[in-house]
């Protein structure tokens, strides 16, 4: 019987929902790996998985995911420590007012949001092939339904590069899941509601004072928004099912744009591309 505890890798989790969610599934008994930009807020968070779960080796790994390489080394470091992974949640994400331009001359938005996804999914998924019934969750936003697909134009910032990034997310879903059909790794999305957090805190001042104040009249508590994050990655009912967009815990069907599947793979095709990143081929299909 195996009585090894569930390894769960998580982006995103210092702050906001994606903190929540650690210590919730910490508490459930899982033992948390997770991806950092700040050192100091990364041993704060370890300290308090550590004082929920104690009986679990929890770590992290200090990475700046709006960079290709830095995206490529740390998928590579956890997989060389993690012969085993449960779940992976990709919940890290920015919004970037201004023009923002990574060291890859990408914009800020695309990268953080959409390509660190795929890279890191890809560089871990012989580890989640390696656990039945393994699961990945993508934390995408209803903001998706605003944008339509534009291959010229997904370098760019501000909200339309936002929902663009967010829609992004959802067409990545479909294809992954498509690519995993007939393994036992399943791939969903979530909009996890307007929650008061940390979000857009590094705008300027008017988009910053607009976005407070929305949080303070309208915003979910991060417990409310990790609420669908906990449970993709713990509920029975969501075995084997995949490809699917959850709002409030159930399945939502997402805007006509996020179910291409032309823009799907031509999505794809752009992040192999620009990350050298390649679907490993270990089934029935290739990227």
């Amino acid at each position: 019987m195996n009585t090894r505890p569930r390894t769960i890798v998580i982006t995103g989790a210092t702050s906001g929902i994606g903190e929540v969610a650690a210590l919730r599934l910490a508490e459930h008994g899982a033992r948390i790996v997770f991806v950092a930009r700040d050192a100091a807020r990364a041993e704060a968070l370890l300290t308090r998985l550590r004082s929920v779960n104690p009986h679990s080796a929890h770590s992290w790994h200090l990475a700046d995911l709006s960079q290709i390489e830095t995206m490529r080394r740390v998928g590579d470091e956890i997989a060389a420590r993690e012969p085993h992974i449960d779940v992976l949640i990709n919940n890290a994400g920015a919004v970037f007012m201004r023009p923002v331009r990574t060291p890859d001359g990408l914009a800020a938005s695309f990268a953080t949001n959409h390509l660190a996804y795929y890279v890191l999914t890809l560089r871990l998924l012989d580890r989640l092939r390696s656990t039945s019934g393994a699961r990945i969750i993508c934390t995408s936003s209803r903001a998706h339904r605003f944008a339509s697909f534009d291959l010229e134009h997904l370098q760019r910032d501000g909200i339309r590069g936002y929902a663009l990034s967010k829609l992004c997310n959802l067409l990545f879903v479909r294809r992954l899941s498509q690519l995993l059909i007939g393994h036992d790794i399943s791939v969903n999305a979530l909009h996890p509601g307007f929650v008061a957090t940390r979000f857009a805190d590094n705008s300027g001042f008017l988009w910053r004072t607009l976005m407070q104040w929305r949080k303070a009249t309208h915003g979910r508590t991060p417990e409310e928004g990790a609420r669908t994050i906990v449970y993709l990655a713990e509920a029975e009912e969501i075995a084997g099912r995949s490809g699917l967009y959850f709002v409030d815990c159930m399945p939502t069907e997402p805007s006509a744009a996020a179910q291409s599947d032309a823009d799907a793979q031509r999505l794809w095709e752009l992040s192999s591309r620009l990350t050298d990143v390649h679907f490993p081929g270990f089934g029935n299909g290739t990227a």
